[in-house]
């Protein structure tokens, strides 16, 4: 009877150091990927590569003077040469100057967990619903006061539904009419979502969803947080809060270059906590938000 009882606890207990030895190693191995290719990178850089390692910071966390609520997402838009974030908990689309600066707040209705906003087109932007994992695209014009998820075209993907971590950035390709979207993690994926947002909404269309599990399997970074797609080269950015990392993906998903978002890196002085929006300008200059309420400008040196 003795015996009954023990084998089970010992069983259970070399299972479970089973698991922490194989986490452990998987996590080690990730490390070891990144160390790799910082030294590939700094010994021979990419002549493709737009050089992320060349950046420095311009502003460094700077408050965002009256927010208080945690900010997610980061998106530029050409047109009004402005940035666009939201805020979760009070739902709120936010249009902030290049420097900082809060411009005007629009509350957003019905939108559930709004996580993530990029812009698709003049005074168009998709909103993510994170938990229902629903892509909602809103009209925004100077005189919008108020956005309503119900007045909006919506596609709900539903695909691997795992709570609070779902839809976590996106990323508009306005020449290939792709929306990159990232699932956060467990598991950390990078969706290619065709035929959304429609040019017609009322013409009947097909939506594809396209998964690229070798570029994903490249990514190693603990969770994503953001992207942005650089329209003049064709690659992807991805941002990844618990990396601290910003990687620079090339049309195949490989890693050409990254951008640290550690003190003592890019001319930081302190790191960059919670990491959680990107957007990049038409002149390269790239901006990011962190929770709850900071904002960084990083710039390349001229030559």
């Amino acid at each position: 009877m003795r015996r009954y009882i023990r084998l089970p606890l010992i069983f259970l207990v070399v299972s479970l150091l089973a698991v922490l030895v194989l986490a452990a190693a998987g996590q080690h191995y990730r490390l070891f990927e990144r160390g790799w290719f910082n030294f590939k990178t700094w010994w021979q850089p990419s002549e493709l590569s737009i050089g992320l390692d060349q950046y420095r910071v311009a502003i460094e966390a700077q408050p965002l003077e009256g927010l208080n609520d945690d900010i997610s997402a980061l998106t530029f838009d050409p047109d009004r040469n402005s940035l666009f974030t939201v805020t979760n908990q009070r739902s709120e689309l936010i249009e902030l100057t290049l420097d900082g600066r809060v411009l005007r707040r629009i509350p957003l209705t019905g939108f559930g967990d709004p996580e993530a906003v990029e812009y698709v087109g003049p005074g168009s932007y998709v909103i993510t619903d994170e938990r229902e994992q629903r892509l909602i695209r809103v009209q925004l014009n100077d005189n919008t006061l108020l956005l309503d998820a119900k007045d909006a075209e919506q596609l709900t993907l539903g695909i691997g539904l795992n709570g609070n971590k779902g839809f976590e950035g996106l990323a508009y390709d306005s020449v290939g009419k792709r929306l990159f979207v990232a699932k956060e993690r467990d598991p950390m994926l990078i969706y290619e979502v065709h035929g959304f947002p429609h040019e017609n909404p009322e013409q009947p269309y097909a939506v594809h969803v396209v998964q690229d599990q070798k570029r994903d399997s490249r990514l190693f970074v603990r969770d994503l947080s953001s992207l942005q797609f650089d329209e003049r080269s064709g690659h992807l950015l991805a941002l990844s809060d618990e990396s601290q990392l910003v990687l620079e993906l090339d049309v195949k998903g490989k890693p050409l270059s990254s951008l640290s978002l550690r003190k003592g890196f890019q001319g930081l002085k302190q790191s960059v906590p919670q990491a959680e929006g990107i957007a990049m300008d038409d002149a390269g200059t790239i901006y990011l938000v962190s929770e709850p309420n900071l904002f960084y400008v990083f710039k390349k040196p001229t030559e």
